[in-house]
């Protein structure tokens, strides 16, 4: 009999993504996957369908309970990846979910911050992340003990760009989405990188830009390139953009 959420915990809850395609268990308070970790999946699709391999390997740092892993692959079917989370508890779920999806995919208990030499990897064809967006805890309000991890960076922004930059193949694509204002220190932060694709992403068309989807290239050479924003919500009675829907429901990518 396939388990159920409650018989997990009392506070975990299924949760579905992309109109019922991803089904996953989530805490019912705590980290959950929302529109960051969504828009990662989309923009890492993306890079996916572009075909330059045939059955890529992807890395995603700081992987929650499998969220992102998830949707990207009911996208591509023809990835492989691995998630990486520190939190105990948000792993055993991860593990879970990733197992309930019958597919190729695994979950490494471990911290961003002891480096990528540590884990004793193989280097990745794309490596993803949506990290967490504070160094220091008081920048913020604290947030609620369960979000805690999810929102600070015990070690720092950089430790995870110098993970991914290390854990990603000659050639191949990291992909970070975070805030707007930090898009300074990834591209600084990033130096064996080059070929930045930045996509700004704004709550509304007047309204500047909060998050930005980064893409980066190992060894790339390309010039930079500042695409088109995307809008996440509008004025109209829709709680999305149409654009924002479609990616919701899985019918749409973010191209690069």
């Amino acid at each position: 009999m396939e388990e159920s959420a409650s018989t997990l915990r009392p506070d975990i809850l299924e949760t579905t993504l992309l109109g019922g395609r991803v089904s996953l268990w989530q805490p019912a308070k705590g980290y959950r996957i929302g529109m960051d970790g969504a828009l990662l999946a989309a923009g890492a699709a993306g890079i996916v369908n572009e075909g330059r391999s045939k059955a890529p390997t992807v890395l995603e740092l700081g992987c929650g309970v499998g969220g992102v892993i998830l949707s990207l692959a009911a996208r591509c079917p023809q990835v492989s990846a691995t998630g990486i989370e520190r939190d105990a508890a948000t792993f055993a779920l991860t593990e879970r979910n990733l197992a309930r999806s019958g597919g190729p995919h695994r979950a490494i208990h471990g911290d961003i911050g002891t480096g990528y030499r540590s884990f004793d990897l193989p280097r990745f064809d794309l490596v993803l992340s949506n990290p967490p967006y504070f160094d220091d805890p008081d920048t913020l309000r604290a947030p609620h003990e369960l979000k805690r991890p999810a929102w600070i960076a015990d070690d720092g922004l950089q430790a995870w760009l110098d993970f991914a930059q290390a854990a990603v193949v000659d050639g191949g694509d990291i992909l970070f989405v975070h805030r707007a204002d930090r898009l300074g220190d990834i591209l600084g932060g990033l130096p064996k990188c080059g070929s930045f694709i930045i996509r700004p992403i704004q709550p509304f068309v007047d309204k500047e830009a909060k998050r930005v989807l980064v893409r980066a290239k190992r060894l790339g050479k390309a010039p930079l390139r500042l695409l088109p924003p995307l809008i996440l919500h509008d004025d109209g009675e829709r709680k999305h953009t149409p654009e924002v829907e479609a990616i919701l429901r899985g019918e749409a990518e973010l191209g690069w």
